[in-house]
């Protein structure tokens, strides 16, 4: 089984950062079928274009743009791509990194989809911080990869401690964060109490019941941003009353207006 070490990705890397352990890499993937393989260090895949799947020991996974990967170090998995442009942005963590930040890299182990929007955001910034690639470039991506991890952990801990509304508000707000919704409706559909969904919410998600929908939206957009010509158009297939208020939503989530990252992505 093939070993891929430092910055090493199958197809055409395009760019590749390096700073204080971290490997940053922009990568088009050009190879229909990668047989079973596993990296070196630890690493996330971040899909911004495109589609492929990938297969590990446990699960397979359907991935399209915008969906996140985490592998965790000599994990093996193997991928498949349609004939369609591909392209990744991994971000590659050494030994050393976890070190400086005193943080185990068994912490947080196999391969996984992460669907959170807040960690999916998260990379978004990221991915913004290496085209910016500013004086505060490395802070900031040392400060939001932490996020990420603490999130991570989090999830670890909560897991099997979690009551069964959770998962399913969580379900339902993935798939119908476009509508309309209210408090009273989503607490007749998982029968508790509006007081306690209100209560509890942020204790499991970290926000509250808006952010949270908010997120899923800039979310949806970002998975859509290059196959729209007109934001005001965007704005209203991702849920947001205007072309305004999208803008102010995604630049509180990523920084810059959606016009300036879709820039980034070209």
């Amino acid at each position: 089984m093939k070993t891929l070490s430092n910055g090493e990705f199958f197809g055409q890397t395009n760019e590749t950062l390096s700073l204080g352990g971290l490997i940053i890499t922009d990568t088009e993937y050009t190879h229909s079928f990668v047989d079973w393989h596993y990296h070196e260090n630890p690493y996330f895949t971040f899909l911004l274009q495109g589609n492929m799947t990938e297969g590990n020991k446990k699960e397979t996974y359907d991935c399209s743009a915008g969906t996140l990967l985490y592998h965790h170090w000599e994990d093996a998995h193997y991928n498949i791509k349609p004939d369609i442009f591909t392209r990744g942005f991994h971000i590659e963590v050494r030994e050393n990194w976890f070190e400086k930040f005193q943080l185990s890299k068994d912490q947080t182990e196999g391969s996984f989809n992460i669907k959170n929007p807040a960690s999916k955001l998260l990379i978004h910034q990221i991915f913004k911080e290496t085209k910016i690639n500013d004086a505060s470039f490395e802070l900031s991506v040392n400060q939001l990869l932490l996020k990420i991890f603490n999130q991570l952990s989090n999830q670890k801990e909560n897991l099997g401690k979690k009551p069964i509304w959770v998962k399913q508000i969580d379900e339902i707000l993935h798939e119908n964060s476009t509508e309309k919704l209210s408090l009273e409706e989503l607490s007749q559909t998982l029968n508790i109490h509006p007081m306690h969904l209100s209560r509890d919410f942020h204790k499991y998600f970290h926000c509250n019941l808006g952010e949270y929908l908010r997120k899923l939206k800039v979310e949806k957009s970002l998975k859509l941003l290059n196959e729209y010509e007109s934001l005001s158009e965007l704005a209203l297939e991702c849920g947001f009353s205007d072309q305004s208020h999208f803008n102010r939503c995604f630049k509180e989530n990523i920084g810059i207006t959606p016009l300036k990252y879709k820039n980034l992505l070209k």
